[in-house]
């Protein structure tokens, strides 16, 4: 299956998305923050980002831009999972790379159902 980077400061969500993804036989990279996510692309590439916007020391939207400079991730699926629905947010996220988004509260139907829709 795919390997899945995942990003979100609550320990609950993260916990969560380990659940679902490696129940459906994705290799799971879990970290809390923006920063720590980059550190770890820099040497390790993955099929898919997942992240939240709001988070200490690196932010979604950061993290976004920074991945998209690296030359494993140009074109790397990242879907933004976050309580965030405006669409100036969506627009924003859009510009500095995302590829799609995933509104919390989730559901593991509507993971999955993401997933199957970038990683074809």
């Amino acid at each position: 299956m795919a390997r899945i980077m995942a990003v979100d400061d609550a320990l609950a969500i993260r916990s969560a998305v380990n659940l679902i993804l490696s129940h459906h036989g994705h290799e799971v990279f879990i970290f809390e923050n923006g920063k720590d996510a980059i550190d770890f692309a820099r040497n390790e590439s993955v099929d898919l980002v997942i992240t939240d916007l709001n988070m200490p020391e690196m932010n979604g939207m950061s993290l976004i831009a920074s991945l998209r400079r690296l030359d494993t991730y140009k074109h790397t699926p990242i879907l933004i999972m976050t309580t965030e629905t405006a669409d100036y947010k969506k627009k924003k996220g859009k510009s500095v790379g995302a590829t799609g988004w995933i509104a919390k509260p989730f559901t593991e139907e509507r993971i999955v159902k993401a997933l199957d829709k970038v990683l074809k």
